[in-house]
């Protein structure tokens, strides 16, 4: 989702603003980072407050429903293929950045809710800020160069990712077959 929102970004400026760039770079980071510690910390309460037998089985059936269900929502999107005014833009400024940046965490919430249901490990945050940095450098990059057009395959192999780990929790945790 990053990736594709910052490759609509990049197709609209006539250079990239590295100083920019770098500050976009950061905010994207530290609310995935939020977000997912957001996420993480509500699968916690959840468990803590339902204490059940069936809690972590519970906790990784919603896992796998939340990993499909944004595998999912990337398909719509691939497939609505939403077009983009193509101008230039001057000085995109970072408040757009701060919407796009707001949007995108509240999908990171739900991965982060799903995260803490399997009992992935908090390590997790430096892969999270390193991936965010390089989809916000290579969306923005590809824009700059291709423009937008890509989008569409970008979304449809996220689906497939999330697609990809939702059927690893459904085979490993849910079903126990590997």
């Amino acid at each position: 989702d990053i990736f594709g929102a910052m490759e609509c970004q990049g197709s609209l400026v006539n250079k990239v603003n590295k100083k920019l760039l770098s500050g976009i770079c950061v905010l994207m980071a530290v609310c995935q980072l939020i977000a997912l510690f957001l996420g993480h910390f509500l699968s916690d309460l959840f468990c803590k407050s339902h204490p059940m037998s069936d809690e972590r089985f519970l906790g990784e059936i919603l896992a796998m429903v939340i990993f499909f269900g944004l595998g999912i929502r990337l398909i719509v999107k691939a497939i609505r293929n939403e077009r983009i005014e193509e101008h230039l833009e001057m000085n995109l400024g970072i408040r757009r950045f701060v919407r796009l940046a707001s949007v995108s965490s509240l999908y990171t919430i739900l991965a982060g809710i799903a995260f803490g249901f399997i009992g992935t490990n908090v390590a997790i945050l430096v892969m999270i800020v390193v991936v965010t940095i390089a989809f916000v450098i290579g969306g923005m990059y590809t824009g700059y160069h291709w423009g937008f057009t890509s989008k569409t395959v970008v979304y449809a192999v996220g689906a497939i990712l999330l697609w990809i780990a939702g059927l690893d929790v459904l085979l490993q945790r849910v079903l126990s077959i590997f």
